[in-house]
């Protein structure tokens, strides 16, 4: 591996750029490094890892079964890629992507490391964007103390923090007992977990359920749910949920049915499962369809995950949520594709390679459906009936503010609704707020996601600084219009 800590370091061009150090990249840099393609791997993190194998090279947390062994298989990949003569950009924020205008065929790609910006070339492109948390709003969310489970997934896993006092974790999916058992492990007083999944998804789920009998996920949630239920409190059938507080989160407000309480808390941790993190991808123009399953905008992607738009791949859970060793698979087989369009691997050798990854990448995903239907989230945390809640963080946008422009005014979709409210135009480029305002249209106006559609993005898909673009190298052409 070949670190480069300062922009000017950079190739003005790579046969192949790799955005995004999860399983998925690392995989696919490592793959597509022994192959002989010049590589880089471009990532915001300080650390490989991703999310799910976070600060696996520089956790504090030396205790092995706090975070559990399958997050210790982060380490085994990390350093095939650290042995591998890929270079490698931590710290590196990929803003935008787009055809090399002055090169046919190939990709422009802006980047931020160190305060400064530059552009470089590549012939392919491989997006291992992961996923990232569903939002999940209820009234007083934006409360101090009230987080994502994946924050606090966060702390642990990079500096071995944890939240102090009485925490409760709220909302569905197989990785609510991974987390409370992981902060429970760690030292944390977790007063209760209060599980969102509704109880008709179980009946919907049944059909799918012989795959899961068979798949790897069988044992291994077995394994998890029978931990955490030993050791703390289950609260089953919660319909409704608000944090509460004067300026503090001091408690949560639980409705079960007909009945409610309120569960005295410090922290409260929302998570109702990931999604595809899509905007990357979206901004350079790949088509997105919306899974029904997954209930998520999910990048068109062919068997190899080349998207719609030729020369650009996804690999991992960019392009539909399958786990950690799902994702690594899914960049292999991407690798193995971008060296045979750049020649390196005939199209027999290239299907020869991949029959291996492919066939262990089927029998990872058996089962994946039966989960999908399983913790796919009640519509009351799809869509937040209550119009105080907030819904876009950026701008402060609530519900019945959504709600009022789709009905009043007639908002169709998510991009004619940021002319009105500016939801999708903060700092988060819409990933907080984009799943919860295309539900609420769709929902207002007696629509589907799918016919609701989706925010248009374009870049800059990350927030960069203009003292960034100022440190851009100026280019030939750009010379000649001063001059001219």
């Amino acid at each position: 591996m070949i670190a480069i800590d300062d922009i000017s370091a950079l190739s003005s061009h790579y046969d192949l750029v790799v955005v995004g150090a999860g399983p998925a990249g690392l995989s696919a840099a490592a793959r597509a490094a022994d192959l002989g393609l010049s590589v880089l791997l471009a990532d915001e993190n300080p650390a490989p890892g991703g999310q799910i194998y976070r600060a696996v090279t520089t956790t504090p947390v030396v205790q092995r079964d706090i975070l559990g062994e399958d997050y210790w298989l982060g380490a085994g990949i990390a350093a095939r890629f650290e042995r591998s003569v890929a270079s490698y950009a931590a710290r590196c924020t990929v803003w935008a992507l787009g055809p090399d205008e002055t090169s046919p065929g190939a990709f422009e790609l802006g980047l931020s490391l160190g305060s400064k910006a530059r552009m470089i070339s590549a012939a392919q492109v491989i997006l291992a964007t992961g996923a990232q948390e569903r939002p999940f709003p209820i009234p007083g969310w934006t409360l101090p103390g009230v987080m994502t489970a994946g924050a606090a997934q966060i702390a642990l896993k990079s500096a071995g923090i944890v939240p102090a006092g009485r925490t409760a974790i709220a909302g569905c999916g197989p990785l609510l007992y991974l987390l409370a058992g992981q902060l429970a492990a760690a030292g944390t007083e977790i007063v209760a977990v209060l599980d969102t999944t509704p109880r008709a998804n179980w009946a919907k789920a049944l059909a799918a359920l012989p795959d899961f009998l068979r798949s790897p996920y069988l044992a291994k949630g077995l394994k998890l749910m029978a931990k955490a239920r030993r050791s703390l409190r289950f609260v089953s059938g919660v319909t409704g949920l608000a944090a509460q507080g004067d300026r503090q989160l001091s408690g949560v407000r639980i409705v079960r049915g007909s009945t409610a309480e309120t569960l005295a808390c410090d922290t409260l941790l929302l998570h109702q499962g990931v999604i595809p993190s899509v905007n990357l991808a979206s901004a350079a123009g790949c088509a997105l369809d919306f899974d029904e399953t997954q209930h998520a905008f999910v990048p068109r992607v062919d068997a190899w995950f080349a998207s719609s738009v030729g020369g650009i791949a996804i690999a991992g859970d960019g392009a539909g949520i399958g786990g950690a060793e799902s994702a690594a698979l899914r960049g292999e087989i991407a690798a193995f594709d971008a060296a045979r369009k750049l020649g390196r691997l005939s199209e027999a050798e290239r299907d020869r390679q991949a029959a291996p990854f492919q066939a262990e990448l089927t029998r990872r995903l058996r089962g994946r459906r039966f989960l999908d239907l399983l913790y796919k989230p009640a519509a009351q945390f799809l869509a937040p009936p209550a119009d105080e809640t907030i819904v876009c963080r950026c701008e402060e946008v609530t519900a019945g503010q959504v709600r009022d422009a789709a009905s009043r005014l007639g908002v169709t979709g998510p991009n004619q609704m940021k002319a009105f409210l500016r939801c999708g135009m903060g700092p988060c480029q819409g990933r907080l707020c984009g799943p919860t305002v295309v539900e609420l249209i769709a929902q207002t106006r007696g629509t589907t996601p799918a016919e609701t559609g989706y925010y248009r993005l374009r870049p800059p898909v990350k927030p960069v600084t203009l003292a960034e673009l100022a440190a851009l190298p100026p280019t030939d052409e750009a010379t000649k219009a001063v001059v001219r």
